[in-house]
Order: C-alpha cells, then sequence, then structure tokens
C-alpha cells in the first residue's frame, strides 16, 4: 500500500511542528535555567549586603583597615581576617600548585596505564571527603604530628626568619590551616591539570622525542608551554576553593583576632570567623559585622572565579570559531 504525496506532506507538517514546539521549549528552558541562576546570585548578594548595611554605614571602607575586633566594647575590623584568609590560601597555594601539577602530569605522561585509573580515582577521591572529616583529622592526626615534630624543626632550623619563629608548638594556626586546605584543593588542580595534559597533541610530543629530546624536555618544552595558561586558571579555581573553606579551617587555625608575623600562631579567616561567631553574636552590630566580613569574601570569591573563567576563555583553542 502507497502512501500518497499528501500524507508525505502531513507527516512533514506535523514534523516542522513538533521540531519548532520543540525548540521553543527548549530555549525557554534553558533561558529560565540562566536567569534563574542570575536572580539567585543577585538575591543572595542583596541580601548579603542590606543585613551588613548597619555595619557598612557604620564603619564604611575603614572596616576594611580595622586590625580591632572586640564584641564588648563593639569595636570591628577585618583586617586580621583577611589576612587570614590571605595568608592562609597563599601557603596552600604554594604546596598544592607544583604538587598538583606534577601528579597530573605523572598520570598523563608518565605513570603505567594499568595505574592511572586507579590513582587517578584515588586522588579525585580527596575532594570527596568532607570538610568536617578532614578538620577532625586535622586535630587528631595532623596537629600533634606538628607539635611534636615538624613545627620544633622547623623553629630550631628557620627560627630566625620573622614567618617560622618560635612560639608554643601547639598544632594550631594558619600553618595547619594551610595544609588542611593543600589537602583540599589538590584534587582540583591536579584534575584539570591531567586533562589539560592529555589534551595536548600527540604528534607534538612524539615529534620532540623524535628530535631527541628527553622526556623532561619534551614536558618543559611542548607540554608545559602549551597549557600554561589553563593550569593557571586552576589554580585560581583551587584558589577560589581554599578562600571559601570554613568548617575545617576553623577546626585548626586557633581562632586569633590579632596579625600575626608568625605562621603557628592561632588566627582566623574570613569564613572561620563568620562560621564560628555568628550564631554567638553578642549584639546586632557585631552580627552586622559579620555579614559585613560575608559580603568580602562574596566580592573575593566573585573576583576570583571571574578571573578564572577570563583565563579559560583566553586558553580555550575554539574562541576564535565562536
Amino acid at each position: 500500500m502507497s502512501i500518497g504525496p499528501s500524507a508525505y506532506a502531513l507527516r512533514a507538517s506535523r514534523r516542522r511542528i513538533g521540531d519548532r514546539i520543540g525548540d521553543v521549549s527548549l530555549r525557554g528552558i534553558t533561558l529560565a535555567a540562566a536567569l534563574a541562576a542570575c536572580v539567585l546570585l543577585g538575591a543572595i548578594v542583596w541580601k548579603v549586603v542590606d543585613l551588613a548595611r548597619p555595619s557598612i554605614s557604620k564603619y564604611g571602607l575603614g572596616f576594611l583597615t580595622g586590625q580591632t575586633w572586640d564584641p564588648v566594647k563593639k569595636v570591628f575590623g577585618a583586617l586580621p581576617f583577611i589576612y587570614g584568609t590571605a595568608l592562609s590560601s597563599l601557603v596552600a597555594l604554594l604546596i598544592a600548585a607544583p604538587l598538583a601539577i606534577a601528579i597530573g602530569l605523572w598520570l598523563s605522561e608518565l605513570a603505567p596505564r594499568g595505574f592511572r585509573g586507579i590513582v587517578g580515582s584515588l586522588v579525585e577521591m580527596l575532594a570527596a571527603i568532607p570538610s568536617v572529616v578532614l578538620g577532625l583529622w586535622g586535630i587528631l592526626v595532623l596537629g600533634p604530628y606538628l607539635s611534636h615534630h615538624l613545627e620544633p624543626w622547623l623553629h630550631g632550623k628557620l627560627g630566625f626568619i620573622p614567618i617560622f619563629g618560635a612560639p608554643e608548638a601547639t598544632g594550631t594556626g594558619l600553618f595547619t590551616a594551610g595544609l588542611i586546605l593543600t589537602i583540599m584543593i589538590v584534587p582540583i588542580i591536579a584534575s584539570i591539570c591531567r586533562e589539560l595534559f592529555l589534551q595536548v597533541p600527540d604528534e607534538l610530543e612524539e615529534g620532540a622525542l623524535a628530535l631527541g629530546a628527553t622526556r623532561w624536555e619534551m614536558i618543559r618544552g611542548v607540554i608545559l608551554p602549551a597549557t600554561r595558561t589553563g593550569i593557571a586558571a586552576a589554580i585560581i579555581l583551587g584558589l577560589g576553593r581554599a578562600l571559601g573553606e570554613a568548617i575545617a579551617v576553623t577546626q585548626v587555625i586557633g581562632g586569633g583576632t590579632k596579625i600575626s608575623r608568625n605562621l603557628f600562631g592561632p588566627s582566623d579567616t574570613l569564613a572561620s570567623k563568620i562560621a564560628a561567631s555568628y550564631q554567638g553574636a553578642a549584639s546586632g552590630l557585631e552580627s552586622s559585622s559579620l555579614l559585613y566580613l560575608a559580603a568580602i569574601l562574596l566580592v573575593i570569591g566573585l573576583l576570583t572565579n571571574f578571573i578564572a573563567q577570563v583565563i579559560v576563555r583566553r586558553f580555550d583553542p575554539l574562541r576564535g570559531a565562536r
């Protein structure tokens, strides 16, 4: 039984109508999802700034340079926590970045094929450990080890340098927080670096080796230059993770409110101060000041992610075709 031209035309018409409905629905759903994300971000920013308004009105930008946090006298300043956030994140990046790049290189270039999947999965599983568990491990295992072994050694060998001065070894402080943050950001940076290294064309690597380059010369001359922008973006994304961590840092940083030149004294970060003090705030002004800290942290986080996105777009090899 044959189907006439009119039946084919009817089917084609229905198909075109269905396709148009699907296209419109897809456009509407994706647009709504994008707008919802923008609205949610705007709502978070507005609420945080609105609740911080009393502190913003009282202290203005001077809050950023204030060094005193005294709930009794109702005097509040953010500089010790900005300093703690910056220094703990810097310690984490200085340790995590080379370690993560080395892990990515080993997994992509040097590891036996049978080990790549196993080790790669184990490294990525570090990111799945809850931060509170890492904090407890820092208290029970890392802290005692630092106070009994590493900190006394550093104080004895490098105590003439101010940041390695010799306070009482407690196992808590900026250095411990930096090590915990290192464990948290290594999987992020390592996973991204591994994918970047795997995207380098095999022809370039094999060509360098065929010209007589050693494995290290090939990595240094081909892989790292080809992926340096992406590596920078991965490090910045890791920095964004370190800046916003609260629970694990709160458990090991010691809770100090003074700026110290020493890495091993008690300190605090923006996120850990908010997590530790908001529920027990003694006054409305203290609550508002903690929200002011949240606004500062939000701005830092948004700027960090914006910079990472700019670098990623610059690295994208298809950007010229879009």
